[in-house]
């Protein structure tokens, strides 16, 4: 019986936990709606949210996004694009972490919608 009683007050915090979380309303890494413009005086580490164009391949996993304030380098992994097929008529949102290395600010690429 105890055995029973243990399971069923697990089961009853996993429920409560889950409904807990999907209630949240504090802040979260979802990023800012922000501009190509805006990505260059923001801090590195910080995350934005960009709506615009993939315009073209530079090399491995880096591409060129432009919005309607510029251009900014975008680390895009194969899992991001997750198979889709995307061109540079597509407009597409993304959600990054601003980085810097050798070639200047970027955005690393976590999460890639068609709009």
């Amino acid at each position: 019986m105890k055995k029973q009683t243990k399971l069923f007050v697990g089961c009853l915090f996993a429920l409560l936990a889950s409904t807990a979380m999907a209630q949240f309303t504090g802040p979260s890494t979802a990023g800012r709606p922000s501009t190509v413009a805006e990505t260059r005086d923001a801090r590195i580490g910080s995350y934005v949210t960009l709506t615009g164009h993939v315009i073209n391949h530079l090399r491995g996993d880096y591409f060129t996004f432009q919005d309607a304030t510029g251009e900014i380098r975008a680390e895009i992994h194969p899992s991001v694009w997750n198979g889709r097929k995307v061109g540079p008529t597509d407009k597409v949102q993304i959600l990054g972490e601003i980085e810097s290395g050798s070639g200047g600010r970027y955005i690393w690429v976590k999460t890639l919608t068609v709009q």
